[in-house]
């Protein structure tokens, strides 16, 4: 971008903030507010990035960070992905990766010494599934080389399976997905890959100033899949598939029915590199078709630096709708569902590019964080360059995060100030991943940073519209129900969400379906796809609970939402 374009694009970013802090999105005693409380409820972790004077791109990108239920208690926990360093031992030996369990009363408890979870090399990211069907969320570590499968023990345990399971790969690995896309009712697994650091390490910037490397001089890497045989082992079918056909930059992925066929499709940001749009055809085969589907490249036929991703009905038509963030000065993109895989690129008119262009970002979340029924946007942002100022004097390193404020039709703004003293914070912010950690009703925000703590912002008055959270349990289709489309209609209006596990970057959120009811007291009508499809109808749920879904049975279980 020259100077400029650039100051134009600023001029009007600016002119967008400042009537944004006129109107103030609601009043700050009318709106949810997040506040930071990772140090008071014992969410204590400082990533390993191992920043070396060699300016590794591993050591800046890494430090995910994964929601799920590690005890089966209903309560969901924090799993923290360290770095540590490519080349130093004495470095790498500071890192771990860090199990929080949740209490239930609000705060976490480190049981990370025994839970086995073992770096095997330098961590970046995570995902979580039951992939054996026995009933305990498993977890996939991805890392630079190579990538390891934990096995759930169900004691508070976890066992390294990699080897065993055929899961593993010596590989620069990002963003991981489980996805049953083979539609066999076992979970398989997505890999995304970056590209290729074997050999010297490159030297870029010049001779007075390093910096970390641009994409571009490295060449990339093919994705892969991990297709579940049923019996614990997997087989790695990238190319056989037709995802790993080409090599690609991949650094966030996302999986789900983007075509609405059943079938689940597989989405990858990446980065100076055309995305990917892999459209499932069933029997597990794929075809590559980001390009006719219109999410490639930008409206602008420019390629960006594709980094965190997630899928989701934000204009409520019933299509899953595609976010990506990327480099500064680029703008993030939004990709409206226009039906049968076909998008449109949305992301001036809905007001995010303009919002995002002085922002690099990572990790990204569609959130109804006021219940108010539509779906908000937050991005976690920071740069990767350590000394970008030098570069560009306007540039920051850490930046604040963004919470995007659905108007209902489609246009988001920038909330500011009304998003609380959570979003005020100026870090080096790489994963974001949602959950509703304090079961009360709202979703709250777990942030990562790199060579830095991390940070769980918390919700304070999200619950006031009211919501219902829906846990899904197959019986013919995977355990965990991911790749179910959830439709609930709250009067004349449809919400539709689908299960994933794993989006946003180098992590996963709560895989409980959340629904913000608006001031309503019930769901009239919740509509289950299962990923066999059939479909389950449940008629007038009540608000205020946790529901768990049963495939063929039904509600098995209602649990309140917990006092605040």
């Amino acid at each position: 971008m020259t100077a400029r374009a650039a100051a134009v694009v600023l001029l009007a970013w600016a002119a967008g903030a400042a009537a944004q802090s006129r109107t103030g999105g609601g009043s700050p005693g009318s709106s949810p507010v997040f506040e930071n409380v990772a140090g008071a409820v014992g969410l204590v972790f400082q990533h390993v990035n191992g920043a070396s004077a060699a300016r590794h791109v591993a050591e800046t990108l890494s430090g995910g960070g994964v929601l799920f239920d590690a005890d089966g208690d209903g309560w969901l926990d924090v799993l923290l992905v360290d770095g540590g360093s490519p080349t130093e031992p004495a470095v790498a030996a500071r890192a771990h990766h860090r199990l929080l369990h949740n209490r239930g009363n609000g705060t976490f408890e480190d049981v990370s010494a025994r839970a086995g979870l073992v770096g095997t090399g330098y961590g970046m990211g995570g995902c979580a599934a039951d992939y054996d069907s026995d009933g305990r969320v498993d977890l996939y570590l991805t890392q630079l080389g190579p990538n390891a499968l934990f096995h759930n023990n169900g004691d508070g345990t976890f066992s390294d399976r990699t080897r065993a399971a055929g899961a593993g790969a010596d590989t620069f690995s990002t963003s991981c997905a489980f996805s049953d896309v083979d539609g066999d009712g076992d979970l398989d697994l997505f890999v995304a890959t970056y590209v290729d650091v074997s050999g010297p390490v490159k030297a870029c910037g010049s001779a007075q100033v390093r910096s970390y490397c641009r994409p571009d001089v490295f060449r990339g890497l093919p994705e892969l899949l991990f297709v579940n045989q049923g019996d614990g082992t997997f087989i790695e079918a990238g190319r056989r598939s037709g995802v790993g056909a080409q090599a690609g930059k991949g650094l966030g992925v996302v999986a789900g029915d983007v075509d609405d066929d059943g079938r689940p499709d597989l989405f990858v940001a990446n980065d100076m590199t055309p995305n990917l749009l892999q459209r499932n055809q069933g029997q597990g085969l794929f075809r590559e078709t980001a390009l006719s589907a219109g999410v490639a490249v930008a409206g602008d036929g420019k390629v960006r630096g594709g980094m965190g991703t997630d899928l989701a009905d934000y204009d409520g038509d019933g299509r899953l709708d595609l976010v990506v963030t990327n480099f500064e000065f680029e703008g993030d993109s939004l990709f409206r569902n226009l039906g049968e895989g076909v998008f449109a690129d949305a992301s001036y008119q809905s007001g995010i590019a303009v919002a995002t262009l002085p922002f690099l970002g990572f990790g990204v979340a569609f959130v109804d964080y006021d219940n108010d029924t539509d779906l908000d946007l937050a991005i976690a942002n920071g740069h990767v360059l350590d000394n970008t100022s030098l570069f560009r004097a306007s540039s920051r390193y850490g930046q604040r995060n963004l919470l995007l404020v659905n108007d209902g039709k489609g246009f988001f703004r920038d909330a500011g100030a009304a998003a609380g003293s959570g979003f005020a914070l100026e870090k080096v912010s790489r994963g974001l991943v949602a959950g509703d950690i304090d079961n009360d009703g709202d979703l709250d925000l777990l942030i990562t940073n790199n060579g830095q703590t991390a940070d769980l912002l918390r919700n304070d008055g999200g619950h006031r519209r009211g919501a219902l959270s829906v846990r899904l349990v197959g019986r013919e289709s995977n355990r965990d129900g991911i790749g179910a489309r959830v439709r609930a209609t709250i009067g004349g209006r449809t919400q539709v969400r689908e299960v994933k596990a794993g989006s946003s970057y180098l992590g996963q959120g709560d895989t409980r379906v959340h629904v913000g009811l608006g001031g309503a007291a019930r769901v009239d009508r919740l509509e289950v796809r299962w990923p066999t499809g059939a479909v389950e109808v449940i008629d007038a749920v009540a608000g205020g609970q946790i529901v768990t879904v049963t495939e063929g049975l039904g509600v098995t279980a209602r649990t309140p939402f917990a006092a605040r």
